[in-house]
């Protein structure tokens, strides 16, 4: 079983400084941003920057997984994005501001092309789409359980450019707390990523200096079922990290769990409860993403 990736930092496509430092980072990945990090004018010279620098990484352990936001596609820097980028084969690609599956199997298809141009396997490299980013796009995350879009890494969702996209003045309510919009799509999101079979990926924390408040959004994310965050700043990704990763409590129940499972049974009893194959399966996953940063 693969490990869910816990955190993703953004890093601006366009600054040799930051792409200097992405070696020494501790995210799990790093998204190289050719979007809203990137003036028009440079877009060009960040897509030749994120290339030359996904190339130079190859072979080196130590840096965390390269993906690559693209522009949204309808733009005219969308496929010129994607022809750059994927021969240098990066981990996976974020696609803003869909609409819905169609936009990411179109994206899916894209891929398939130049993969198979550039000798590249099949499906190597995965998608992230932001699916919530349009006033339609909510209204469509359901349609991703029976999309069948073979590299779907996951879901994430922003709340950002869609109280944008509705004249939203806010999105969030006077305790502080999602306003009950935010909120919907938020867990819409979760399911939909969990219906597809996928990862659900938690939004940004806007607040780069709120340690005590990313923490425990963080923790609250995981617990109910994201696997991982997007970071904005560096400072971040530990905290973060640190959130979505199990504690020994969690490895040593998880361990026990395998073990009763050890047998050709469907049900064990543990503690005294009945457990069956859905907690067998979260066991795996703990032990999978343990083992992963071990």
């Amino acid at each position: 079983m693969t490990a869910p990736i816990r955190s993703f930092l953004f890093v601006p496509g366009d600054s040799e400084k930051k792409l200097g430092k992405v070696a020494e980072s501790t995210a799990d990945a790093v998204i190289l941003d050719l979007e809203d990090a990137v003036s028009g004018g440079r877009k060009p010279l960040a897509r030749q920057l994120v290339s030359e620098f996904i190339v130079a990484q190859l072979g080196e352990t130590r840096c965390p997984q390269l993906w690559v936001r693209v522009n949204p596609l309808g733009t005219e820097h969308a496929l010129a994005d994607l022809a750059a980028v994927v021969p240098a084969v990066p981990a996976g690609i974020m696609i803003p501001k869909i609409d819905g599956p169609a936009d990411v199997r179109r994206v899916h298809h894209y891929l398939e092309a130049l993969e198979s141009a550039n000798g590249i396997a099949a499906d190597s490299i995965r998608v992230l789409p932001v699916a919530t980013e349009t006033p339609i796009a909510p209204f469509r995350l359901g349609d991703f359980a029976d999309a069948a879009i073979s590299r779907l890494y996951g879901l994430t969702w922003g709340a950002e450019d869609l109280s944008a996209a509705l004249g939203a003045s806010t999105n969030v309510a006077p305790s502080g707390e999602w306003a009950s919009t935010y909120q919907m799509v938020r867990s819409l999101t979760l399911m939909a990523a969990r219906a597809a079979n996928a990862e659900a990926v938690e939004t940004l924390y806007v607040d780069i200096r709120d340690d005590n408040g990313l923490a425990e959004s963080s923790r609250r994310a995981r617990v109910e079922g994201f696997s991982g965050r997007i970071a904005i700043h560096p400072a971040q990704v530990d905290t973060i990290n640190a959130a979505f990763t199990p504690s020994a409590d969690e490895v040593e129940f998880a361990h026990r769990v395998v073990e009763a499972f050890s047998g050709d049974v469907g049900t064990v009893a543990l503690d005294g409860k009945m457990l069956d194959l859905p907690h067998l399966k979260q066991a795996q996953r703990v032990l999978a993403l343990v083992d992963s940063v071990n």
